[in-house]
């Protein structure tokens, strides 16, 4: 529980230092920073926890090879295939609740953070920006900046605000924009007075100038949900069959959690077995760094998967065959190894 604590805290404190800038600029909401810390801790619960459990075991069952109360154990008559019995039993658990966090909670807690996300940036107040400051808005799709601001008349002279669109790029640059609601007063819009509009294709350099008296443009997005983000934020049974590439690899990777969790979880009790004169310390850094490799090793195959870069099968599962690989491994233990650890 402890080792679990200190994980979402440190994973916590990650994300809030990428949204606690846009909360100082008034990008974000106090409130809306939490809201999408809380949801990135719940997505992230499925790689937390049975990172939890696999380094739990190693210390616990180093601990107790370090006592020397394993052999007290093994002679009371505990044999090891009781203790990875127990160790297998508490897996099995571990995996349920990783894969019901993987399937159902993450992709609705993505779908919530998207949603958050862009109800939160389209709540922009123009009057909380500072003078001469740059600002990025949806991860760095829109920027703005202004050379002086009036917070009192809700408006700023010398606008400049670029919006990377999907199939364009467009610079709008103004005398003077006033931020007001719509004719509903549903969402928030900017008026532009006296300025022009470039925009210019991705795919080639054409491009056209529009001069303007007076234009509108809407904060809140048409799809708060982009294209690159829905994959995430599809249900599981909308990814079965997978249609491409990106939702093969998405898929696979809500498979590998669960056997992940119970792959770490066997792997681990090799990893803690050491002698009363070797440091405990020993094993948990080996610990560590294996699934440095090996979480590291998954997040780069799903990229490939993702760009066609390997074949689909064994795709992502090819971390799981180097967690095995490992396993085998440390329980053989060929005469190299065996070396290796009694030094």
């Amino acid at each position: 529980m402890i080792i679990c604590i200190v994980l979402v805290l440190i994973f916590g404190c990650y994300i809030a230092t990428r949204f606690w800038e846009d909360a100082v600029h008034g990008l974000l909401t106090g409130a809306a920073v939490f809201q999408l810390i809380l949801l990135r801790i719940i997505i992230a619960l499925e790689v937390l926890l049975p990172t939890t459990f696999y380094l739990s075991v190693v210390i616990a069952l180093g601990r107790l090879y370090h006592n020397g109360e394993i052999t007290a154990m093994f002679a009371g008559g505990i044999s090891m295939a009781r203790i990875t019995l127990a160790v297998f039993s508490l897996s099995l658990l571990v995996a349920a609740i990783v894969a019901v966090l993987s399937l159902y909670v993450r992709p609705w807690a993505w779908t919530q953070f998207f949603l958050l996300k862009a109800r939160a940036e389209a709540q922009f107040d123009l009057t909380r920006m500072q003078s001469g400051n740059f600002y990025e808005v949806s991860d760095g799709d829109r920027v703005i900046f202004a050379d002086k601001v009036t917070p009192r008349g809700r408006q700023a002279e010398g606008v400049f605000i670029l919006n990377k669109k999907r199939t364009s790029l467009q610079v709008i640059h103004a005398d003077r924009a006033i931020q007001h609601n719509d004719e509903k007063g549903d969402f928030p819009v900017i008026s532009f007075k006296n300025g022009r509009l470039y925009e210019f294709s991705n795919s080639d350099r054409k491009g056209f100038i529009i001069e303007f008296e007076n234009a509108v443009m809407p904060l809140r997005p048409d799809d708060p949900i982009l294209p690159e983000h829905k994959v995430k934020a599809a249900t599981t049974s909308a990814l079965v069959p997978p249609r491409n590439l990106e939702e093969t690899a998405e898929l696979e990777w809500r498979i590998i959690t669960p056997m992940s969790s119970i792959l770490l979880a066997l792997l681990a009790i090799p990893l803690s077995s050491s002698s009363p004169r070797q440091g405990r310390r020993t094993g948990t850094l080996l610990a560590i760094v294996i699934f440095a490799v090996y979480y590291n090793f998954s997040a780069i195959t799903k990229k490939l998967v993702a760009q066609g870069g390997i074949a689909v099968l064994p795709g992502i599962f090819w971390g799981q065959l180097l967690l095995l690989a490992c396993l085998v491994l440390l329980v053989w233990r060929p005469p190299f190894l065996r070396h290796w650890r009694r030094r």
